[in-house]
C-alpha cells in the first residue's frame, strides 16, 4: 500500500484473519509468528506488512501504548488515509470534517478531548447521524455487527479523532471560555486578581496615605527621617535575601535523579501560548520536534487566539504531526496568556504538563529529567522549574544585563529557595506540573498578568511545593528599551496583583505559609517592588548624606546620620556588586565573553527597572488586565 492510498475493501468480516502460511512474508522470515491480536489482524487486513507491524508492536509494548497509536504517530500513514481505509472496510461514508454547528454542547462533551470516539451530528431536515472513530482492536466485531444489522449503516459515518476534537472545541467554545474566565473567581474569589483591591485594602491604603500626608504637614522633617530609615532598612533586608545564595555551591545545578524509573513512560502534555507569533512559528516547531519523548505519548497544544489567523496559518503550513494540536481561544476578555493556557487545560491528556513560550528552545532531554524527578519525590512536589538561559546576550547592553539577571535568579536564588522548602516565584516558561494538581488548584488566574509568580505562591498556600531542574531552556531577551520596559512593566504589574491577592488576609496567609515563608514572601515580592519603586531615592539619600557631611564638621556629625549614610551607600553599591556576583559566578566562559563589559550599564539598567515599576503602578490603576505583548523574532543562531 502506498502512502495515502486506500486498500481495497474486504468482502466480509472473515477477511480479518491471519495470512495463509503459504503467503510470502515480505522479506521478514526472521519476524515472530503472527500474534493472536485483533488489532494486529485488522491492520494486516488493511494491507500493512508483517515487518512493519512487528516493529510497531515492539514500540507499543515498550511505550505502553497500542499498535494503532504507534502506527498513527509513525509518519507512515496520514490520519485521513487510515480512517478512510477503515470506512471502506466497513462500507460506511467517511467525513474528515464535522460542522461544529451540528454538534450540540451537551453534558460530558469535553470527554471527547481525552478519547474521541463519537459525536452526534444533528441536521435540521435530516435524521441525526453518529460520527464514530473505529478502533483496530474492535474493527472485526464492528464489521460483524453491521453485517448482522445492516440498518445501522443508515445513521453511521466514519471520521477522524482530529475532526471530532476540532468540532468539540468549537461547539463548546463559548461555554468553555466563560468557565475559564470565571471559574477561579467563582470557586475561590480570594485567590483571583479579578478584584484588583478589596474594599478593606482600599480603606487601609487611603488611611495610610492620609496619615502620611498629615504627618508631612505637621512634622515634615521628622516624617521624612522616619521614611528614610524605614525605606533604607527595607532595601537592606531585601539586599540580605539576595546575598544568601552566594553561599550556595554549584551542586545546586547537578541533576539529582539520573536513573529512569522502570516501566512505560506516561503521556506528557506540552502547551505553548502564541499570539502574533507567525515569524517564530517554524523555529518553535523545530525546537518542539527535538524533544526526546515518544511521539505516541506526546500531546503538544499550540494555543492561539481564534482571530490570529496569521499565526494559525503559519503553523498549519508546517504540516504538523498527529501529536500537535492547534487550539483556538475565542475572543473573550481578558486577552491574556493565563486565560489561553487555562482554556486549553481542559483538553490536556498528559499525566504531566510543561509550559513554554513561543521563542523557547528547550533542552531535548528536559522532559526526561522532569519525569525522573517527579517519580522520585513526594506528590506534594507539584511543579518543577527549569532554568532559562538568554542566548542573545551579545546583542545589546540590555540583553546582557538581562542575561546576568536570569543567571542570578534561575541558577542561584530559585535553587536556594527550593532547597529551603520556601515558595518559588515561578518563571513564565519551562514550568512542569502534575496535571491533576494543576487542575485541582484552578489552573492559571486569567486576570493576573504575571501568572507564573501567582501560581507558584498559590501552590505553596495549598500545601504544595516547587523544585528546580538542571536541563535549561534557551530564550531571547528584549534588546531595545521600549520592548524591555513594556515587558518588565507587565511583570511588575503582575507582582503587584499577586502581592495584593495574598495580602487580603495577612493572618490567614501566615497560617497557610508559615511565618518564615511569609517573611520571605514579603522580602521577595513586597521588598523587590518597594526597592524597585524607590531606587532613585537611594541616590537622593546619598546626596543628602554627602551634603550634610560637607556642611558639618566630622566631630559634630550625628551618629545616626553617619550610620544611615553607610546603609544607603551599602544598599546601592551592594546591590550592584551582588547583581554582578550572582550573575557572573554562574556563567560559563562563553557566556561571560558574550556579556563583555556591558555590565558597566548596570546603574542605567536599574533606573530602567524603577521606571518600569512606576509604569506598572499606573497601569494597575487604569488598565490592570492589559497584556503588554512582547514581540519575538527568530534567533539568528539557535543555541545548542
Amino acid at each position: 500500500m502506498r502512502l495515502g492510498e486506500y486498500p481495497p475493501a474486504p468482502q466480509s468480516p472473515q477477511d480479518l484473519t491471519p495470512a495463509s502460511p503459504a503467503e510470502p512474508l515480505d522479506a521478514a522470515q526472521d519476524q515472530p509468528e503472527t500474534p493472536d491480536d485483533p488489532a494486529y489482524l485488522a491492520l494486516r487486513a488493511l494491507g500493512f506488512s508483517k515487518p512493519l507491524l512487528a516493529s510497531l508492536s515492539l514500540k507499543a509494548e515498550q511505550h505502553g501504548t497500542s499498535l494503532e497509536d504507534e502506527l498513527l504517530h509513525s509518519g507512515l500513514v496520514t490520519e485521513k488515509a487510515y480512517y478512510g481505509a477503515m470506512a471502506r472496510f466497513l462500507r460506511l461514508p467517511f467525513v474528515d470534517r464535522i460542522d461544529p454547528d451540528s454538534v450540540l454542547d451537551i453534558l460530558n462533551l469535553d470527554t471527547q478531548f481525552q478519547r474521541p470516539l463519537q459525536v452526534s451530528i444533528n441536521y435540521q431536515y435530516r435524521p441525526r447521524q453518529t460520527a464514530m472513530v473505529p478502533e483496530a482492536a474492535t474493527l472485526a466485531d464492528r464489521a460483524a455487527s453491521l453485517e448482522v444489522m445492516p440498518q445501522l449503516r443508515q445513521n453511521l459515518v466514519v471520521t477522524t479523532p482530529s475532526a471530532i476534537r476540532e468540532a468539540v472545541w468549537k461547539a463548546g467554545a463559548q461555554r468553555r471560555v466563560r468557565h475559564t474566565v470565571t471559574d477561579l473567581f467563582d470557586r475561590t474569589p480570594d485567590f483571583s486578581a479579578r478584584t484588583v483591591m478589596t474594599g478593606r485594602q482600599g480603606f487601609y491604603a487611603g488611611l495610610a496615605l492620609a496619615v502620611l500626608l498629615s504627618a508631612l504637614v505637621v512634622a515634615p522633617f521628622e516624617t521624612l527621617y522616619i521614611l528614610h530609615v524605614t525605606l533604607s532598612l527595607t532595601f537592606f533586608a531585601s539586599l540580605l535575601l539576595r546575598f544568601a545564595p552566594i553561599g550556595l555551591g554549584s551542586n545546586a545545578q547537578i541533576e539529582r535523579y539520573r536513573q529512569e524509573p522502570s516501566g512505560p513512560l506516561p503521556r506528557y502534555t506540552v502547551m505553548v501560548a502564541l499570539y502574533h507569533e507567525a515569524e517564530v512559528a517554524a523555529q518553535l516547531i523545530e525546537s518542539l520536534r527535538r524533544i526526546e519523548w515518544p511521539r505516541s505519548l506526546l500531546d503538544i497544544k499550540l494555543v492561539c487566539e481564534a482571530d490570529d489567523r496569521e499565526t494559525i496559518d503559519a503553523l498549519r503550513a508546517l504540516r504538523l504531526e498527529p501529536h500537535f494540536e492547534i487550539v483556538e481561544v475565542p475572543d473573550f476578555g481578558p486577552r491574556t496568556k493565563p486565560k489561553a493556557l487555562t482554556y486549553a487545560l481542559a483538553a490536556a491528556r498528559g499525566e504531566f504538563l510543561a509550559v513554554y513560550d513561543a521563542e523557547d528552545r528547550p533542552h531535548p532531554q528536559q522532559l526526561r529529567e522532569a519525569y525522573r524527578h517527579f517519580r522520585n519525590v513526594p506528590k506534594r512536589i507539584a511543579c518543577l522549574q527549569a532554568p532559562l538561559i538568554i542566548s542573545n546576550a551579545r546583542d545589546s547592553w540590555i540583553s546582557a544585563n538581562f542575561s546576568m539577571e536570569y543567571c542570578a535568579l534561575f541558577r542561584r536564588l530559585l535553587p536556594m529557595l527550593a532547597s529551603l522548602r520556601l515558595p518559588l516565584p515561578l518563571g513564565g516558561t519551562s514550568n512542569h506540573f502534575r496535571t491533576e494538581v494543576l487542575r485541582e488548584v484552578g489552573g492559571w488566574d486569567p486576570f493576573n498578568v504575571t501568572e507564573d509568580a501567582d501560581l507558584g505562591m498559590r501552590l505553596y498556600r495549598l500545601g504544595y511545593r516547587s523544585e528546580t531542574l538542571m536541563r535549561h531552556t534557551f530564550e531571547d531577551a528584549p534588546v531595545t528599551a521600549k520592548v524591555w520596559i513594556g515587558q518588565r512593566s507587565r511583570w511588575f504589574k503582575g507582582w503587584l496583583q499577586t502581592w495584593l491577592v495574598l495580602m487580603r488576609a495577612p493572618q490567614r496567609l501566615v497560617r497557610e505559609m508559615g511565618l518564615g515563608a511569609f517573611l520571605i514572601f514579603q522580602l521577595m515580592i513586597g521588598g523587590m517592588l518597594m526597592s524597585s519603586l524607590l531606587h532613585p531615592l537611594i541616590f537622593l539619600f546619598i546626596g543628602m548624606g554627602i551634603a550634610a557631611m560637607l556642611q558639618a564638621p566630622t566631630s559634630e556629625l550625628p551618629l545616626d546620620a553617619a550610620v544611615l549614610f553607610g546603609i544607603d551607600l551599602t544598599n546601592i553599591l551592594g546591590s550592584y556588586a551582588l547583581f554582578l556576583a550572582l550573575g557572573m559566578s554562574t556563567m560559563t566562559t562563553t557566556e561571560k565573553t558574550r556579556i563583555g563589559r556591558r555590565w558597566r550599564w548596570l546603574p542605567i539598567y536599574w533606573l530602567m527597572i524603577s521606571g518600569a515599576a512606576w509604569r506598572a503602578v499606573y497601569e494597575l490603576r487604569f488598565k490592570p488586565f492589559y497584556w503588554n505583548k512582547t514581540p519575538h523574532i527568530p534567533s539568528r543562531k539557535p543555541a545548542d
